[in-house]
């Protein structure tokens, strides 16, 4: 059985939506009682627990072989991944497939690269069967910027830096598969998607798409920040995000093509046209 935590996100949704369709037996994993209602009503076997209440894992992780595991970037994270961890641990889970990031590092200024790396080395180093899934940037977070590119402008702070954006809908794809077959323990897979593109290439692909002019503003650190706090981050995720875009800029993201997307699922990752198709109706005015 497996277990899939982030069940009411994009990319555990996805997940549960692709076992769900291939008829594999799982477990949806959710915070609040309502949202384990929610799926139920969909007819997934969904259950309450909460990585900052290990008492509540217990019981979610009895009967499971193999986790997912995703959590949302917050100060938080590294606590609430090795707490999963360990949990699944106890339960005699033998298997966790984990959404990583590619520029996960232990001396990155990008907190959650920090935290992805503490988090990735404590899965190694807890005895358990580990598969590592290391996503570049995700295509989804233009969604951030929609209203602005409605109205033709895609505010960024990128510089020329150009990044293998990746299609949340592909990164799932490989976890569908890799949480199903028995060939993946101890790899650890790059996901890009298949083109690197900056953020004046993406401004052109959006305006080819919607009819529309979108120009890329590369604005100011300081003004990115509030425009990232206007639209409703937090301090932390925006002072983060401006000092992972200074990385953008730096060169650090523009990550050769690694096709492994299609090696592993049996078919091509999505392109950023197919993903503003796909989202059109949300860019649009």
């Amino acid at each position: 059985m497996i277990l899939v935590s982030g069940a009411t996100g994009g990319i555990g949704g996805e997940v549960c939506r692709l076992l769900k369709n291939a008829g594999t037996p799982f477990r949806a994993l959710c915070r609040k009682q309502e949202q384990v209602e929610g799926l139920a009503k969909k007819g997934i076997d969904a259950v309450r627990g909460d990585f900052d209440q290990r008492e509540t894992l217990a019981a979610a992780m009895q009967g499971i072989d193999t986790m997912f595991l995703i959590t949302p970037p917050t100060q938080q994270q590294v606590a609430q991944e090795t707490a999963a961890i360990d949990a699944a641990k106890d339960a005699g889970v033998s298997r966790i497939v984990k959404i990583s990031a590619s520029d996960g590092n232990v001396r990155s200024p990008v907190p959650w690269a920090k935290a992805h790396a503490l988090i990735d080395h404590h899965l190694r180093a807890s005895g358990i069967g580990w598969t590592i899934l290391k996503p570049t940037a995700f295509m989804q977070n233009f969604l951030w910027f929609k209203d602005p590119i409605a109205k033709g402008f895609l505010p960024q702070v990128a510089g020329r830096g150009s990044v293998s954006w990746v299609d949340t809908r592909d990164v799932a794809r490989v976890a569908a598969a890799v949480l199903t077959e028995d060939r993946h323990e101890g790899a650890t897979y790059f996901l890009t998607g298949p083109e690197t593109l900056d953020m004046k290439e993406a401004a052109a692909r959006l305006s080819k798409v919607l009819g529309h002019k979108v120009r890329y503003l590369d604005l100011p650190s300081p003004l990115f920040w509030g425009l990232l706090r206007l639209t409703g981050n937090s301090g932390w995720t925006a002072k983060g995000l401006v000092v992972q875009f200074a990385d953008v800029v730096a060169g650090h993201h523009d990550i050769d093509p690694t096709f492994e997307i299609e090696r592993l699922t049996g078919r091509p990752p999505h392109d950023f046209t197919d993903f503003i198709l796909h989202h059109r109706a949300q860019f649009s005015r």
